[in-house]
């Protein structure tokens, strides 16, 4: 299988998607269109597309000259009942792909937080397997309202639209599933001054904080992985 991702921002790597996609024998095109590389006009050389997070907002068309026509390959793929995964600003654009209403500001989440799953989750092919609520980590201030014929699969105390699926298997998440304890780890040393900015004490929380919610959101979030790369 062949699989675009679409990366949108340094440090913001595929993580626990990318070991399994590496253990289904995956064969990864990585684009980086912020610095410059182009993107497919279709999908018709690949079977699915990850679009990741980035702290651009999901209707920064000016910054992010790309979005539309990234927003016009998510739909294609999605379209053609090809594999689609968004994870943070990749789930705003597939929300606004589909019609969704991107909200900018106001639904700020930070750390591991817990999110529940919806009644419809239970019989999902990615999501049936989870717990009915877990902790993963999570980084946005922004979110979004379902699109039209949406499922809506989770939320959080925070932000309603945690996770949606539209049509066989193109699913958005808020959350960062993708991000294990290492990852974690690595973004909060390469993001040090901007986090201290906006959370001044979490350097001495974070190693209280992995010990809580690393295990679990580490084995959720792997198991979401590996169940989305199923449906390819």
């Amino acid at each position: 299988m062949r699989v675009l991702v679409v990366q949108n921002f340094d440090n913001e790597g595929l993580g626990q998607i990318g070991a399994a996609l590496t253990e289904a024998g995956a064969d990864i095109d990585l684009r980086k269109p912020y610095r410059g590389d182009t993107l497919p006009g279709t999908s018709n050389d690949h079977d699915a597309i990850v679009v990741l997070g980035g702290a651009q907002n999901a209707l920064d068309d000016e910054i992010c000259p790309y979005f539309p026509a990234l927003v016009d390959l998510t739909r294609d793929f999605a379209d053609k009942d090809r594999s689609v995964l968004g994870i943070c600003l990749g789930s705003q654009l597939l929300a606004r792909a589909f019609g969704g209403k991107n909200q900018i500001g106001g639904a700020t989440e930070f750390g591991w937080h817990k999110v529940s799953l919806t009644p419809a989750a239970k019989s999902d092919p990615v999501l049936a397997a989870l717990p009915q609520s877990f902790p993963i980590f999570e980084w946005h201030d922004d979110t979004f309202g379902l699109p039209e014929n949406a499922v809506r699969l989770a939320g959080s105390a925070m932000v309603e639209n945690q996770a949606f699926r539209l049509g066989r298997a193109a699913y958005g998440f808020q959350f960062h599933f993708e991000a294990d304890t290492p990852m974690v780890r690595d973004w909060s040393a390469s993001f040090a001054p901007l986090i201290a900015e906006r959370h001044p004490h979490w350097q001495d929380r974070l190693d209280g904080e992995i010990i809580r919610n690393g295990p679990d959101a580490d084995a959720a979030g792997l198991a979401i992985a590996r169940a989305w790369v199923a449906t390819i």
